[in-house]
């Protein structure tokens, strides 16, 4: 018979995987790669998911890694920014860009009706081919010169976000980094021509992809890794490594997969106060996000609130600056629950203290 997981113990699992029960002492290199990259719409976010997840945080590692360019911003799952490894940008962005050309299309289809969105491409790729670093803005009004009766903005953006492979450049997404976002092509800052191609009949892309999040999510349903990349093209792939895989039911009946080894702490295993980025993939990450956040305040984790774990799950909202941190609990906490949150928020209100502060 499969075993049932209840949503605690799936919670525990998620917060295993997501380096949230205990910080790491890996490499920010190992756990970007570890946790299928951050979501990174919001520059600085990714700072403070990784001070949660990683022993003795240095955010001057993170800005070294973008600048040496051994991790990269660039559009990707779900048409938004991601910060990734170098070489799961190589590999993932040729696996998005059916989707990342969908979502552009359902947003400024209009807008770009009766354009060969083909030779669009064309014409970017040879714009940007003299390496020299553009705005979206640069990109859209030189295109806009090709075709003036076209917004320069909606021509911008459908390259950048999805017709070629673009990375933004640092010092955007540098720790304290206020840069707007420049843009290379990704064969140009990583000195690549292409990514590879699969072998004939074959994913291993997309097979190395479910493998990758089920180890950053799992146990998890088919629709949870859909909810995860935006890619509707995975059944195949799923398919090809579900013997590799152990099975599970959730308290709705759902089919749960997973890898065999991963972690799956038991239901009682102590959860510390967290403090989480806007937009953290550890509640983004799944279709059912009941595992780690209430029904009622599920519309927070689109909102672009940033939350506070307390017992593994969503229980407070946070804001902070150079005034300190000020939390906005969801329920009342405990007096032992109100000390753990004061003492977090004080150790997080030193780490994104400016500097001289």
């Amino acid at each position: 018979m499969t075993e049932r997981l209840d949503a605690r113990a799936l919670n525990r699992a998620t917060l295993a995987r997501q380096f949230l029960l205990e910080r790491t002492g890996a490499s920010v290199l190992d756990v970007v790669g570890r946790l299928c990259g951050l979501q990174a719409q919001e520059p600085q976010e990714p700072f403070v998911g990784l001070w949660s997840r990683v022993s003795g945080f240095d955010p001057a590692e993170l800005s070294r890694l973008l600048e040496q360019r051994a991790v990269v911003r660039l559009h990707l799952m779900r048409r938004t920014v991601h910060l990734v490894t170098a070489g799961d940008a190589w590999d993932w962005r040729p696996r998005h860009q059916a989707l990342l050309r969908q979502r552009i299309l359902g947003v400024y289809g209009r807008d770009l009706a009766g354009l060969d969105l083909d030779e669009l491409a064309a014409q970017a790729r040879a714009l940007l081919s003299d390496g020299r670093p553009r705005s979206l803005g640069d990109v859209g009004r030189e295109l806009a010169g090709r075709h003036p009766d076209r917004a320069p903005r909606v021509l911008g953006e459908a390259v950048v976000a999805a017709l070629v492979p673009a990375v933004q450049l640092p010092p955007r997404g540098t720790w304290g980094s206020t840069a707007g976002a420049r843009y290379l092509t990704l064969s140009q800052w990583l000195s690549r021509d292409a990514a590879p191609e699969p072998p004939d009949g074959a994913d291993p892309v997309g097979e190395d992809l479910v493998r990758r999040y089920l180890g950053a999510f799992g146990p998890a349903a088919s629709a949870d890794l859909r909810a995860w990349c935006g890619l509707a093209g995975l059944p195949r792939a799923v398919a090809a490594v579900r013997d590799e895989l152990v099975s599970f039911r959730d308290d709705r009946g759902r089919e749960l997969l997973d890898l065999p080894d991963a972690p799956r702490p038991g239901p009682d295993a102590p959860a510390p106060v967290r403090f989480l980025p806007a937009f953290d993939n550890a509640i983004l990450g799944y279709h059912d996000r009941s595992r780690i956040i209430d029904h009622d305040h599920r519309g927070l984790s689109v909102a672009g609130a940033r939350v506070v774990l307390v017992d593994g799950r969503v229980a407070a909202t946070w804001t902070g600056g150079a005034g300190g941190v000020d939390v906005t609990p969801l329920r009342p906490f405990t007096r032992a629950e109100h000390a753990a949150v004061a003492e977090e928020a004080d150790h997080l209100a030193t780490f994104i203290a400016p500097p001289g502060n």
